[in-house]
């Protein structure tokens, strides 16, 4: 995985590269105006014959943005920069950027920034603007020229590249300082930034690519930083080998305890999940009244009818006989589709002191717990928690979905080291948290998957996992990754609005088949 860091850390990285490595902030300046210039050729082509607007401010984040213009002028581009501020008040590496550009390209493609009515036009007549405004280092609202600049970036309605930041989002929370640019697509410098991926990061940075600048390796070891972000190498690391006297049996007996009257397909859907992420076996425990249903749903996956309540949800009297299941299967999923019936609560409820093996809580398992959350210490093995965030919100004490979504990494991370649990807290860049404060965050997914049963899907996909012999926590991490990446190989077949949750159960195959080819 790779670390997530603070702005702060990222300077200090600089600092240190240029200071002890000996490598000058020229030399890092072009190549993050390198890669930057390679990952916006990868999104949207060529840049020759296009009409690029670029706005540097006078810091270094404004450097990196006229390496980028100078590079593109070579690729024939039709490059005009705006620059915030007069030569003579660029940091000195900015300047020297600013001189080779202009060599270049000349002076007439150059702009001084004047007024937000003479910026604005030229922008909507581009083809693309790259944000090079502001850096890392932003602490207090954004005022004047450059907040002028930002609306107009905003207001002219084209594709925006934003050099390492939305100028205007603070690198840490990812809140904005009074106003920020919206991007289409973030390159970001060195290590990936924690403003990136939380709160109006999430929307505002766009697609995020990582352009490596040299940082020495033993430098970014030496960093403390307990957030990561999932890679598809430390998926592939992590996946089970599939040798020739592999039998079913070698990946796995799944339990699934889920359903109830007219939700029996998130049963069903987790079942599939758990499948074609390849666990050898699934059982599915479900009321009696709705077995006949669940069955005729699956073909490959077994189901066992329990006792049911007259409104055809689990009753208290299958306690017992699901602590039989539960013992005979290598790990077990609890909440799909099962209902907040009474009775199934406190069911739920009386399960969580015998859970000896790994298991996964979602849905209304989750439901159940809620203002109960104590009882998770009673487990034998430390859960998974999937919750989305209307769950996590009645799971703690005077949250409410706006405030965990405010503080995703933090609430996420808090909860897993109170309760002693491992938390799947999803939504836009899901954020998996562990006992000891560790989190990582995944980079996959869309705003297609919000539709219903795909978190069904995740369930059964770290179940599945869990059954195959990974840890919690690889299986979180990994799980949760796999089952974005699914989830955006369906939107490249079939776009996000019409997608639906078997489009991604589809998919999990060609997933891992990617992942671990790749």
């Amino acid at each position: 995985m790779t670390k997530i860091i603070t702005g702060t850390q990222m300077q200090q990285l600089d600092r240190r590269t240029i200071g002890e490595a000996r490598i000058p902030a020229k030399v890092l300046m072009e190549r993050a105006g390198s890669g930057l210039v390679a990952c916006l050729e990868q999104a949207f082509g060529s840049a020759q014959g296009k009409h690029m607007m670029i706005l540097c401010g006078k810091g270094n984040n404004g450097g990196d943005g006229l390496v980028a213009a100078r590079l593109l002028h070579r690729r024939r581009a039709r490059v005009q920069v705006f620059m915030m501020s007069p030569a003579s008040e660029l940091s000195p590496d900015a300047a020297v950027m600013y001189r080779q550009f202009i060599r270049t390209a000349g002076k007439s493609a150059v702009h001084l920034y004047a007024s937000k009515s003479h910026m604005s036009p030229l922008l909507r007549e581009s083809d693309l603007i790259i944000d090079a405004l502001l850096g890392t280092g932003l602490s207090s609202d954004v005022t004047g020229r450059y907040a002028d600049a930002i609306d107009s970036i905003n207001e002219a309605g084209r594709l925006v590249v934003a050099a390492d930041l939305p100028s205007g989002l603070h690198a840490d929370t990812g809140a904005i300082l009074g106003r920020a640019v919206r991007a289409s697509l973030t390159v970001t410098f060195g290590l990936p930034k924690l403003g990136l991926y939380q709160y109006h990061g999430i929307d505002l940075a766009g697609s995020i690519n990582l352009v490596d600048i040299g940082i020495p390796t033993a430098y970014i070891e030496a960093v403390t930083s307990h957030t990561t972000l999932m890679t598809p190498a430390s998926v592939r690391a992590v996946l089970p080998a599939r040798r020739p006297v592999s039998h079913k049996g070698t990946f796995g007996h799944v339990g699934i305890i889920a359903g109830s009257v007219g939700k029996t397909g998130a049963a069903a859907m987790t079942a599939k999940a758990a499948l074609r992420i390849g666990a050898g076996l699934v059982t599915v425990a479900a009321p009696a009244g709705v077995n006949d249903v669940l069955e005729s749903k699956l073909l490959e996956a077994m189901t066992i009818p329990m006792p049911d309540t007259k409104a055809r949800t689990f009753s208290r009297l299958a306690l017992d006989r699901l602590k039989t299941f539960i013992a005979a299967r290598t790990a077990v999923a609890i909440g799909p589709g099962l209902s907040t019936h009474p009775e199934t609560v406190e069911l739920v409820q009386a399960l969580m002191k015998d859970l000896d093996r790994p298991a996964v809580l979602d849905a209304d398992a989750l439901n159940a717990l809620a203002g109960r959350a104590s009882v998770l210490t009673a487990c034998k093995t430390p859960p998974i928690l999937t919750p989305h965030p209307g769950e996590m919100a009645r799971l703690e004490t005077n949250a409410t979905p706006q405030s965990i979504n405010a503080d995703r990494i933090g609430t996420a991370v808090r909860f897993a080291r109170e309760r002693g649990t491992f938390v799947v807290l999803k939504g836009a860049r899901t954020v998996v948290a562990r006992p000891d404060g560790a989190a990582a965050i995944c980079p996959t997914g869309n705003p297609g998957m919000a539709t219903a049963g795909t978190g069904d899907v995740l369930t059964g996909i770290i179940v599945g996992l869990l059954a195959q012999g990974l840890t919690s926590w690889e299986a979180a991490c990994a799980g949760t990754y796999l089952h974005g990446y699914a989830g955006d190989l369906a939107t490249a077949d079939k776009g996000q609005v019409g997608l639906i949750t078997g489009d991604v159960i589809e998919q999990i195959p060609y997933a891992l088949k990617t992942i671990q080819q790749a």
